[in-house]
């Protein structure tokens, strides 16, 4: 995936988080990982991403 197509997945995932408001937000990034991992097919990288994604999670605010 180049930088383009990243800020391109940026942006419509921002867009779609905005879309479904702040009460649906964590439904709809709990089922966007889902589809997701089902989509990546291997178990040991979706929870190696996991774990990276929850790192320096507390520097963004």
């Amino acid at each position: 995936m180049t930088p383009s197509d990243l800020e391109r997945v940026y942006g419509a995932l921002a867009e779609h988080i905005d879309a479904v408001g702040p009460a649906k937000s964590e439904l709809f990034l709990s089922k966007l990982a889902l589809l997701t991992a089902r989509e990546i097919g291997d178990a040991r990288r979706v929870l190696t991403l996991l774990d990276e994604a929850r790192l320096n999670i507390d520097a963004a605010d």
